[in-house]
């Protein structure tokens, strides 16, 4: 089974991922460890589009069973292989904003606001990822987008909205995967 779960982030797409990853002893590939070199601070240096798409193209073909977590859709034509399912969630943007202001705390400390270059590395993840549903322009991953881009993909989809527990959206998941395996 190719699995590819996404959403904005905040999510869930990373936890919902890995947890079912785990559950069906699958590998998890994050697109993130593919977009971004490794970088400290992290997340500020962008890989080459055509490394990056070799990359993954390679390491999702060396295997039969996967779920690839994150956004991917403007990667470009012929990189990924057919998926058997994809997963889009979706939750309230205020919850998604306050888990994203969490999270980066919990891993990057005071520093986010402390330092005059990590503060404003701060800010404008904020500003972007509250753009996934605001629409100002400021990314063009948004909510929009991904509707876009799901209406054109010949995959089964499963649409996850809420806020949902990490049990309740695996449960999901198993259901469709059960439903597909089915027919």
């Amino acid at each position: 089974m190719k699995i590819h779960i996404f959403g904005a982030s905040g999510s869930g797409v990373t936890t919902t991922g890995k947890i079912l990853a785990e559950k069906l002893n699958l590998t998890y590939f994050d697109s993130d460890n593919y977009f971004w070199e490794t970088t400290e601070p992290p997340f500020t240096v962008k890989r080459n589009p055509d490394e990056r798409n070799a990359t993954i193209k390679t390491d999702l073909n060396n295997l039969k069973n996967w779920i690839l977590g994150g956004s991917i859709f403007e990667w470009g034509e012929n990189v990924f292989p057919d998926f058997d399912l994809v997963v889009f969630l979706w939750i309230p943007p205020a919850i998604r904003i306050e888990r994203l202001k969490k999270r980066e705390f919990e891993r990057y400390g005071n520093i986010i606001y402390t330092d005059p270059a990590r503060i404003k590395q701060f800010g404008d993840f904020i500003e972007w990822a509250t753009d996934y549903d605001n629409h100002t322009g400021i990314a063009s991953r948004n909510f929009n987008a991904h509707e876009k881009w799901l209406k054109t993909i010949p995959f089964p989809i499963l649409k996850i909205s809420g806020d949902l527990t990490i049990e309740e959206r695996i449960a999901l998941i198993l259901e469709k995967i059960n439903s597909i395996n089915n027919k």
